[in-house]
């Protein structure tokens, strides 16, 4: 049964300190995806807030992102895109770079992926300062997508990134 209330999840995140640099507390996901009853939870707590949306694709940011997004997709009955990093789609692509804390990085997506007037919805594990979810908005742009929303399993608040996707349906389960 699931309550109103997620913070029994954030009893599942195991954080690791000075992690991947010092001063940074990594946020470990994967003792919460290894307890079926709260990674089911997860998952049923994101299709219940965006059941009515109209989803037609679900769009999962590598590679954490595959894990929710593709049992999202099956669950609102919708189809699955992947999102990667430069070079790792094998069809034509559409790409955008973004701002890194030390540098940029590359999104693609294939230009096929998304129909114009298609709604999707754009999944991660973590919505940290929202660089690459806003990379990803302008991906579904350039494809004349129209986004229905954004999901994340942890939101950093201090870091607002929700400050990049305004406008748009925002959900977290858990928010530090």
């Amino acid at each position: 049964m699931m309550t109103t209330d997620p913070t029994h999840l954030a009893a599942k995140i195991r954080e690791i300190p000075d992690f991947p640099k010092p001063g940074v507390v990594f946020k470990d996901i994967t003792p919460l995806m290894q307890d079926p009853q709260a990674f089911r939870e997860v998952i049923d707590r994101v299709v219940e807030h965006f059941k009515g949306a109209r989803i037609d694709q679900v769009l999962g940011i590598e590679s954490r992102g595959f894990i929710f997004g593709a049992a999202i997709a099956y669950a609102l009955g919708a189809g699955f895109v992947p999102v990667r990093k430069a070079g790792k789609l094998p069809a034509p692509t559409h790409s955008c770079e973004y701002a890194l804390e030390y540098g940029t990085d590359v999104l693609e997506i294939h230009c096929d992926a998304v129909r114009p007037g298609e709604r999707v919805l754009i999944i991660d594990d973590v919505l940290a300062t929202g660089g690459t979810a806003a990379a990803v908005l302008e991906l579904v742009r350039k494809l004349e997508g129209e986004v229905a929303g954004f999901s994340f399993l942890i939101e950093l608040s201090f870091l607002s990134g929700r400050d990049k996707l305004q406008g748009h349906e925002t959900y977290s389960v858990l928010r530090y």
